[in-house]
């Protein structure tokens, strides 16, 4: 119901370990296959006492996840995915990232992740969309007429960034108290736990 980037739980040495016995691994294995791999590749990933372990595959990206990452990336997103569907990574520059930490809350409706009503109108995007630092993605919303409406569980990712993990959460939370519709709601606890361990 949330997300945040970056996570002071991942050291360098702990994603150097999700490299060598996760990620390298599984796109040398589809190659092995003959089924080698070019695009968004998301590995959900559970850390335990016995290293990393893999929850789940999408050729996506993870979402909400992404859009902290999002927040952070200075380098633009379509040449990446230019480069990568051309098989020319390796030909443009490594991404340039905000060393800033960005935190995304999940606005939701009321029920999920069971049933839901859909159609609740949306107040309070634009008094949002002022905010610095502050963006909110779309999810589960519709156009009827020109009045935004939910249409989905999870209904939007409000997501800032800020120079701590601290000032992103309360920009986000700023932001998600501007937005209104029946049965909105949202997790108050995202990067809780990347403050006790900052």
């Amino acid at each position: 119901m949330g997300a945040y980037s970056p996570t002071p739980l991942v050291t360098p040495q702990v994603m150097q370990m999700v490299q060598e016995k996760v990620l390298v691994p599984t796109v040398h294995g589809m190659k092995r296959a003959r089924n080698p791999f070019q695009g968004v590749l998301y590995a959900g990933l559970m850390m335990t006492n016995q290293g990393p372990k893999v929850l789940e595959y999408n050729v996506r990206f993870g979402d909400p996840e992404c859009q902290p990452i999002l927040m952070r990336l200075k380098s633009d997103l379509v040449d990446i995915l230019e480069a990568c569907a051309e098989g020319r990574l390796d030909s443009i520059d490594p991404p340039e990232w905000d060393t800033r930490p960005s935190v995304c809350v999940v606005m939701a409706s009321e029920g999920y992740p069971g049933s839901y009503e859909k159609g609740k109108p949306i107040r309070g995007l634009e008094e949002a969309a002022k905010l610095e630092d502050v963006k909110v993605f779309h999810a589960g919303t519709k156009m009827e007429g020109d009045q935004v409406v939910t249409n989905g569980g999870r209904v939007l990712g409000v997501t800032a960034i800020g120079d701590t993990i601290s000032a992103a959460k309360l920009k986000a939370y700023t932001a998600v108290k501007c937005i209104r519709w029946d049965g909105a709601w949202c997790r108050k606890d995202i990067s809780d736990k990347a403050l006790r361990h900052s």
